[in-house]
């Protein structure tokens, strides 16, 4: 049997990778509540946004009231979406804890997603690199890594592309990267091979793993990569999301059901389910109309669950 990590991090998204998909707006008292509810439930990493134009994305036109209102619950550590060096000032500025730079290994997505080539996008990190530094700021860069099992635009997507764009973001200056399937195109044997590989290359910088669950693998996925050793994935309170350049990439994995698996597998997150899902039946009657997924707010909690998590103060 392989050897599991003790704990691992969920790192909420839904307040950037959830709602830019979707076409309400939800306002600003209402994602301050869901911040601090996540908080009480016991999440510790959340993306609070993205540093995008408002007309391009006015979902995330409030990216930084809601990083300030973050930084005041303690231990929470706060992450938002740049997509270029402009992006990044705003984050340097509003003292975020990590900005994450979207990089496709997909040629056809990285010029749809972000009007650039994959290698623009490593230069694009460097520039950022040096911003950072000039600033004397403690703001983590993380280069994520998407469409890295293929692309609905592009199509096959060949590791050796998904790993050499890894090693140009670390020698860009990224302190951490990561892989995400965005169009939920993975599965279980593919995620194994390609995180072993990626860990060899990054090690220890090797941050996060995100998937969507398109096909319904996410979780199969999380488990194939949690074999590899990974012990932080990227998740959505209700499945929401997707991305808006990748056509059919609907559903990231849910929050609460990989709360659960990790739980029934004796995982520590530190999340105390039941009030994870009070608040997703809360974002529910917040967004009427749109698409949830999940299965766990189905069916309940079993009666055998026996939670070993305290939240942390």
């Amino acid at each position: 049997m392989p050897a599991f990590p003790s704990s691992v991090v969920i790192r909420e998204v839904g307040l950037r990778d959830g709602l830019q998909s979707i076409r309400t707006v939800l306002p600003t008292e209402r994602k301050i509540e869901w911040i601090r509810d996540a908080h009480a439930a016991g999440q510790r990493e959340i993306e609070v946004g993205s540093f995008v134009p408002a007309r391009l994305l006015p979902q995330l036109a409030d990216t930084a009231e809601l990083v300030a209102f973050a930084k005041t619950l303690p231990g929470l550590f706060v992450s938002v979406l740049v997509p270029n060096l402009k992006g990044a000032e705003r984050a340097l500025e509003c003292g975020a804890d990590l900005m994450l730079m979207p990089l496709s290994a997909s040629h056809a997505h990285s010029l749809a997603n972000l009007r650039k080539t994959p290698d623009e996008v490593i230069a694009e990190v460097a520039r950022i690199r040096a911003a950072r530094d000039a600033s004397g700021s403690k703001t983590l860069i993380e280069g994520g890594i998407g469409t890295a099992f293929g692309c609905t635009i592009q199509g096959e997507v060949p590791q050796s592309e998904v790993l050499r764009c890894m090693q140009g973001l670390l020698d860009a200056g990224a302190d951490r990267v990561s892989i995400a399937d965005t169009v939920g195109y993975a599965g279980p044997a593919a995620v194994r091979e390609l995180f072993e590989k990626a860990r060899k290359i990054a090690g220890d910088k090797f941050f996060c793993g995100h998937f969507h669950d398109t096909r319904g693998l996410a979780l199969a996925n999380v488990y194939a990569a949690l074999e590899t050793g990974v012990a932080r994935f990227d998740a959505t309170l209700a499945g929401i999301g997707g991305c808006p350049h990748a056509p059919g990439a609907s559903g990231n994995a849910s929050s609460e059901d990989l709360a659960f698996m990790l739980a029934s597998m004796g995982i520590r997150t530190g999340i105390d389910i039941p009030r994870l899902l009070a608040l997703r039946t809360k974002v529910a009657a917040w967004l009427p109309g749109e698409a949830l997924h999940g299965a766990l707010w189905l069916s309940g909690l079993p009666k055998t669950f026996q939670p070993t998590d305290a939240v942390p103060a």
